[in-house]
């Protein structure tokens, strides 16, 4: 079964993926099911989740049954246990909407809740980051993740979603990143794309953000908080959720 589903994730155009895992994911949830690990987004528990990456797999990574992976159920953690988002009235612009989240931020009657990306079929808007369609300070809450790092101008990216930010509002912009690295690393030399996934972690990927992302954020205007949020989360739900020991989520405020 692992192995099977590890071959359509890498395989499948994603937006074909998108319509099909609504087929699959309950098989998956039904063979799945057990009660080592959970998933805190939908609260279901499992004897094992699926192996999910480019290159080498890492186990224990892929919800049966949201397919998220360990960032959306960080992500989810904080934004439902350090945050009003799911109870004040907010108007929220989510690019490149995660499955894992899509269906239930938008049935949250408390948000006024945008998508918006150029593929997505989940986009209620196809829009250029780098060249926004909405007007200034319009959303109290931008959620931008795993996207920075597809994108070549970067800084016209950053200045576009402080632009369109509501002075006091949040913004959360998480990036696959390398902690070790004190300097992010680009290469436009490097066109092989094997040679680019092996490099970047995914063909499509344009730098690895090493630890002076945050200061790049800030040098748009954003207060950023480096929100190592797994350190605040006791050991033994770390590991029943399986999440990513020392990820930082870059929380930033305008």
């Amino acid at each position: 079964m692992k192995s099977v589903f590890k071959f359509i994730l890498n395989t499948i155009p994603r937006p074909f993926l998108i319509r099909l895992s609504y087929v699959i994911r309950p098989v998956l949830a039904f063979a799945l099911k057990g009660n080592k690990f959970t998933d805190p987004i939908d609260g279901r528990s499992f004897k094992s989740f699926l192996p999910y990456g480019y290159g080498t797999q890492r186990n224990n990574v892929l919800s049966p049954s949201t397919l998220s992976l360990e960032r959306h159920r960080l992500l989810w953690l904080y934004l439902k246990n350090e945050t009003d988002f799911f109870t004040a009235p907010k108007k929220v612009l989510h690019f490149a909407p995660e499955q894992a989240f899509y269906k239930l931020f938008r049935n949250q009657k408390n948000l006024e809740y945008t998508t918006t990306d150029l593929f997505s079929p989940l986009a209620d808007v196809k829009a250029d980051i780098c060249d926004l369609p909405f007007q200034d300070n319009s959303y109290d809450i931008i959620l931008c993740n795993h996207v920075l790092e597809h994108i070549p101008d970067d800084t016209k990216a950053m200045q576009e979603l402080y632009r369109v930010l509501k002075p006091g509002g949040m913004g959360i912009f998480q990036i696959p990143q390398d902690l070790n690295r004190a300097t992010t690393f680009s290469d436009d030399t490097i066109t092989d794309q094997k040679e680019r996934a092996k490099i970047f972690g995914q063909y499509d990927h344009v730098r690895i953000y090493g630890r002076d992302y945050f200061d790049k954020l800030r040098s748009i205007g954003f207060t950023v908080i480096e929100e190592d949020y797994t350190k605040k989360i006791m050991p033994e739900l770390v590991e029943k959720y399986c999440l990513a020991k020392g990820e930082i989520i870059p929380v930033c405020y305008k």
